[in-house]
């Protein structure tokens, strides 16, 4: 059991993914160096983080619902930590029930930013309030160095275990190079693009490349990339939604191009360095990554951000990756 954990309650899987330097940096300074992660259970952590060295275990645990479930879900949290009897629980955001949470299950050493009412429940001074509107990636680097706690990177570097890679490499090994991946769908409808606007993109891409397209998005995607798929011909498309997170993240590691919305699959794509083209209609973009390039609508994100990026200016910005196959791909 380890003495240290940390604790995360964003849902998705890209929160998992770009916190997952600053869990690294806990860990090489936590005894052992590894640390046990506490996450949602829509953040796919357990599978993304399977090959990770530095998380000893992946624990799920609810957060949201009406608030009778999450009255539960606190009580059923504050049993879970005082079960597991962390020294050291580090809280990666500024909400207050996972800090209260440990201080009612006695866990000695709470730490977090303390942007919020969270202050009263932990351990250590938190960061100055200056960063309360700043993202989430700028509190965690605050916090950082507030607890003198270095930061080589803010890049994922995502491992992934050896025999997954070779499996997906096995199974795609007559698709023809370079392999270009299509994030389809959002984690929000307003991040997302209709039909009509995702079809003329795909047969653009397929189109311009003499390689193969795979669509990736999850099983929730799977028919939607299909009805796209057979609007279009040119290069080989493969409807990849119905891979595994792991196998996605595999694909992805393999691919030596993506493009999509800002999404879980977008961040796994810059976490296992593959350029990944993403379009950010609603939200700043990310920069924790040098993989990440993004494409906004002129003027910059807004609620109708997505309906001003057009598909010809998405090809226009990866059509000279098309025919590239990425450095060590």
């Amino acid at each position: 059991m380890t003495p240290s954990a940390v604790i995360q309650v964003k849902r998705g899987i890209g929160d998992a993914i770009w916190h997952l330097p600053f869990v690294r940096a806990i860990a090489a300074a936590a005894p052992g160096g590894q640390v046990t992660f506490l996450a949602p259970p829509s953040s796919g952590a357990r599978e993304l983080l399977a090959a990770e060295p530095c998380v000893a275990e992946t624990i799920y645990f609810e957060h949201s619902g009406s608030e009778l479930r999450r009255a539960l879900n606190f009580i059923q949290l504050v049993a879970l930590l005082r079960q597991r009897r962390f020294h050291t629980l580090w809280i990666l955001d500024r909400t207050i029930r996972p800090a209260s949470a440990a201080f009612f299950a006695g866990i000695p050493e709470r730490i977090g930013v303390g942007l919020t009412r969270q202050r009263w429940y932990i351990t250590n001074p938190g960061i100055d309030q200056s960063h309360f509107h700043e993202h989430p990636i700028r509190w965690m680097i605050a916090l950082m160095a507030a607890a003198n706690v270095p930061l080589p990177t803010t890049e994922p570097n995502l491992h992934i275990a050896g025999n997954t890679l070779a499996a997906i490499g096995s199974k795609y090994a007559d698709c023809p190079r370079p392999w270009s991946a299509v994030g389809l769908g959002g984690s929000h409808p307003t991040r997302d693009w209709p039909d009509d606007r995702w079809a003329e993109l795909i047969a653009g891409i397929r189109a311009r490349s003499a390689g193969t397209v795979f669509i990736v998005g999850g099983p929730e995607t799977a028919a939607r990339a299909g009805r796209l798929l057979v609007q279009g011909t040119g290069a080989r498309a493969v409807n990849a939604c119905r891979l595994k997170l792991d196998e996605t993240a595999a694909l992805l590691h393999h691919a030596d191009l993506f493009v999509g919305t800002d999404s879980g699959p977008m961040n796994i794509a810059a976490a296992v360095g593959t350029p990944a083209f993403a379009l950010f209609g609603v939200n700043r973009a990310l920069t924790y990554s040098k993989f990440i390039h993004p494409i906004v609508p002129e003027g910059g994100p807004a609620p109708d951000g997505m309906a001003r990026i057009i598909p010809a200016d998405v090809l226009a910005q990866i059509g000279p990756r098309l025919s590239v196959c990425k450095q060590g791909g």
